[in-house]
């Protein structure tokens, strides 16, 4: 199987942005909830919230599934008294 220059430079892409420590998809969802709200409430990361921020950079699936959250949550807020 032979690859294209554009599956090439994703694959590059994605080794470069790779860290020593990272979150899988399955820790980056258990984490996502109070990430969400904290990033709601602009308050600052700590390491772990780095890793999750980190994986989210780098994973659509998780990225997609983060701005679902921040929708519902901003949505939930904005329907409280």
């Amino acid at each position: 199987m032979n690859l294209s220059d554009d599956q090439i430079q994703a694959l590059l892409r994605a080794v470069s942005c790779t860290r020593e420590n990272e979150l899988t998809c399955d820790e980056c969802l258990m984490q996502m909830g109070s990430f969400a709200e904290l990033t709601l409430k602009g308050r600052p990361a700590d390491e772990a919230q780095d890793l999750l921020r980190h994986h989210l950079e780098i994973c659509g699936e998780c990225q997609e599934e983060f701005e679902l959250l921040l929708k519902a949550l901003e949505g939930l807020a904005a329907t409280q008294p």
